[in-house]
């Protein structure tokens, strides 16, 4: 669990000068929240991209039974938003909140548009950005369609290596679409076959 200043994200993937940077982070507000704060919840409107640099974050939705689904975790040097929402000015169907006393910086679009302009590769570094956030996301649509729990646990781990020391059990199980009885079983036999090797 390494911290990661939103400064020194951008600067070390933008060649840019790092006063740039510091002038326009001036215009973003760093917050310090503890575990259980929402930073958004169901039916508001979301207005700012969370960019974490120390902590944890889940965004999920509650379904009519009351019943949570995790869509995303968003450790440090992760961005977590509502795209629906702040871009479309939708209610937001979310949540997301601090599953631990976390620091955040809250990005809105007049940072990004103030960035654009002054750092013209920062546009193709954003576009990157959103287009790997799609592919994340059409992966694990698929993931969730086709993959046996197995699969989904395997590729979870390569999505988030130090989540699992992090969460419950039974918060992956619901990331992965799985009872938490059936994640005990993957676990178990992925267990046995590694002490067999």
């Amino acid at each position: 669990m390494n911290s990661t200043s939103l400064k020194s994200f951008l600067t070390s993937h933008l060649n840019v000068d790092e006063q740039d940077i510091l002038t326009l982070l001036s215009h973003c507000t760093t917050k310090e929240v503890k575990k259980d704060t929402f930073l958004l919840r169901k039916n508001e409107r979301c207005s700012h991209t969370f960019f974490v640099e120390k902590g944890l974050l889940r965004q999920y939705s509650i379904d009519e039974k009351g019943k949570e689904h995790i869509l995303a975790f968003a450790p440090e040097s992760w961005f977590v938003t509502d795209r629906e929402s702040s871009y479309f000015n939708a209610p937001s169907a979310y949540y997301i909140q601090a599953f631990e006393d976390s620091q955040i910086v809250l990005i809105d679009e007049n940072f990004i548009q103030g960035l654009s302009e002054k750092v013209p590769s920062f546009t193709n570094f954003n576009n990157r950005l959103l287009h790997n956030h799609i592919r994340h996301l059409q992966r694990r649509v698929n993931t969730l369609l086709s993959d046996s729990a197995k699969e989904r646990y395997l590729q979870f781990i390569k999505t988030y290596p130090d989540i699992l020391l992090r969460v419950p059990q039974t918060m992956v199980a619901s990331y992965l679409g799985i009872t938490p009885e059936s994640l005990s079983r993957v676990r178990r036999e992925l267990a046995r076959k590694n002490q067999v090797k």
